[in-house]
């Protein structure tokens, strides 16, 4: 059974900084890229960030210059870095593992999302 445990989400106020963890567990071979969505009350689910197992990240315009996206030393994990967090990016936080290879399937898992509320 593979798995995507996200943690590190809370309140925080406008300005402040967060930052959220994933990790991966299973019989997991191989994970092509790991990435953030958040999906904020009423919209839809939107990209944040992603880095590939060589390292290449791509990140929504909104948060260019703000967010981080990292891959841990711990293998299978990754941390998004959340500076000058605005009202805007208040949502539910998910983890995504994208071509993840835990035989006999090679396919995306999601994690269960973690709420980050931006406000004063």
């Amino acid at each position: 059974q593979v798995r995507l445990v996200e943690s590190g989400g809370g309140l925080v106020q406008p300005g402040g900084s967060l930052t959220l963890s994933c990790g991966a567990s299973g019989n997991i071979l191989s994970i092509s890229a790991m990435g953030w969505y958040r999906q904020a009350p009423g919209k839809q689910r939107e990209l944040v960030a992603t880095i590939t197992s060589s390292g290449s990240t791509n990140y929504a315009e909104s948060v260019k210059g703000r967010f981080t996206i990292s891959r841990g030393n711990v293998k299978n994990t990754v941390y998004l870095q959340m500076n000058s967090l605005k009202p805007e990016d208040t949502g539910v936080y998910y983890c995504k593992g994208e071509g993840v290879l835990a035989l006999p399937q090679l396919r995306d898992y999601w994690g269960q999302g973690t709420q980050v509320t931006v406000s004063s």
